[in-house]
């Protein structure tokens, strides 16, 4: 299957790669990267103080949170499973809205400029 693409693309053998090889990223990349690791990072400290609230809350909160709530589902079940992956989902969109938006404000700063980054 592989060959059939040989003539698509020139082949370069994989190699490793040394960091301190590579080029230095320019400032817009290195600002835009250090903003969605910040992003990533407040989302996912939320999420894990999410998680990590239900066994103390089962803990301190037994009668409740083992309570049955529907159909023989407890009200700790129902956190894990339910809202734990509408949060996920949450999260993700918030993630992505929020690059979009830092995309565009990048992409109408520098609108006006002739040079263009090739991102491919």
């Amino acid at each position: 299957m592989a060959s059939e693409f040989n003539d698509d693309y020139e082949y370069v053998a994989a190699e490793k790669v040394d960091i301190k090889d590579l080029a230095p990223l320019d400032d817009e990349t290195s600002r835009v990267m250090k903003q969605e690791f910040g992003t990533g990072f407040k989302l996912t400290i939320f999420y894990y103080i999410f998680i990590f609230s239900i066994p103390i809350l089962n803990w301190y909160m037994p009668e409740i949170f083992f309570s049955e709530f529907f159909g023989g589902m407890t009200y700790s079940w129902f956190f894990t499973s339910v809202i734990a992956m509408a949060l996920a989902f949450i999260i993700a969109y918030v993630h992505t809205s929020l690059y979009e938006k830092r995309l565009k404000k990048y992409e109408d700063k520098n609108a006006g400029s002739t040079e263009r980054r090739n991102i491919n």
